[in-house]
């Protein structure tokens, strides 16, 4: 499939930070564009933002209204299924509802009324992966399983050899799509749904579907109010207002972090070959950065003093250490062109905009800690202190 030729896209959370950019791309590409997004207050405080285009259709809607949805769809070439729950939020009946049985609808509409649907393009995530990819002196590439929540209490971090008699500690390496899937959190349990629904419904209908699993997405347009999500938005709000970034575990976690305009990009290309028609696919920088240094990065460039805290806390069911592999992606046409540092400067130019900056990460936290959504290690017996190597 090439070419634009007029025909009408719909972004479900086009509003949103992928979403957004998405439209405006297709809205260059000549593509007419459709937004459905419900302005979730979390993610939106200030209502539908200044940067939705007046150029694509706008409508204030929510994927569990059925009728909402049909509307959406119609006269619709394409879907970019961008819409979900996102993050570390509490609500585990609001994540199966919008992401689940959201997209679960989504498509059976377009089956059930025989919609002229071409290709769907859906946002997964690396979450749904069990614990990356790893290598073992002894055994190579290993897939480990999710570390228990009894290691991480301990302030054990690292990833183990699960090999039978072995246990040696890992070495982190590129994933791979073939990676296990697991489903660690309700989010990345939500994230697999979709997927997996997508694929499935793909293959039985003939309809060429793709499911992008995206890396730690961040750039301009990233929620400032959802301290629920993003690293990177969630560091520059703390810093901005003088208030330390908060580390998990020690700090030294590893994360793929790709700019939202490569993400924008990988969704066209997605739409525009046959070449990953069916297929789950890794979009990322492929490049592993600490978040201990991404909170580095921010604070120089911000000229900040403050230094990061790492308590020891943990979020069960986080993986330590994820880079994607994007060899399946690349040999489409797929290629990163902005680096961590320019992404994180263009984030804070944008971050300058927007006038007096909130920190509503420290509220949070205290909203995490009584959900049990974040740990805190346990002391070894005889001591006052968690260990925290």
């Amino acid at each position: 499939m090439t070419g634009s030729n007029g025909r009408l896209a719909l972004v479900t959370g086009g509003a949103g930070l992928i979403g957004s950019h998405l439209s405006d791309l297709l809205l260059g590409e000549g593509y007419r564009v459709r937004i459905l997004d419900n302005l979730e207050p979390q993610t939106h405080r200030a209502g539908k933002p200044a940067w939705v285009p007046e150029a694509a259709e706008f409508l204030h809607a929510d994927m569990r209204d059925s009728e909402a949805v049909r509307a959406a769809l119609e006269g619709v070439s394409l879907v970019f299924h961008q819409a979900a729950y996102g993050g570390y939020m509490p609500e585990m009946a609001k994540y199966v509802d919008v992401n689940s049985l959201g997209t679960a609808r989504l498509l059976e509409t377009i089956r059930d009324e025989n919609l002229l649907v071409e290709k769907v393009v859906v946002a997964s995530s690396q979450a749904v992966y069990r614990e990356g990819a790893a290598l073992c002196a002894e055994h190579g590439l290993i897939f480990p399983e999710t570390r228990p929540v009894g290691q991480l209490a301990a302030g054990e971090w690292a990833v183990r050899c699960p090999e039978p008699g072995c246990g040696r500690v890992t070495e982190p390496t590129s994933t791979p799509e073939e990676a296990p899937m697991g489903g660690e959190t309700v989010y990345a349990l939500t994230k697999v749904d979709q997927e997996r629904l997508a694929l499935l419904w793909g293959r039985q209908n003939g309809i060429p579907t793709v499911a992008l699993r995206y890396s730690c997405t961040y750039g301009p347009r990233q929620s400032v109010f959802n301290p629920y999500t993003g690293v990177i938005a969630i560091f520059c709000t703390r810093l901005v207002n003088g208030q330390p970034p908060v580390l998990y575990e020690d700090g030294e976690q590893t994360r793929d972090f790709c700019y939202v305009g490569d993400i924008a990009r990988a969704n066209l290309l997605a739409a525009t070959t046959d070449r990953l028609d069916g297929l789950p696919v890794n979009i990322g920088s492929g490049r592993a950065t600490t978040i201990r240094e991404v909170a580095g990065r921010v604070s120089a460039s911000l000229g900040s003093s403050v230094e990061p805290v790492a308590r020891g806390e943990f979020r069960p069911g986080e993986m330590r250490h994820l880079t994607s592999d994007i060899s399946r992606a690349a040999a489409a046409g797929y290629e990163p062109q902005t680096d961590l540092e320019t992404g994180i400067e263009r984030y804070l130019e944008w971050i300058g905009s927007q006038g007096d900056v909130r920190d509503y990460f420290a509220e949070a936290e205290e909203v995490l800690r009584k959900k049990r959504i974040v740990h805190e290690t346990s002391p070894p017996e005889g001591t006052g202190d968690a260990r925290r190597g």
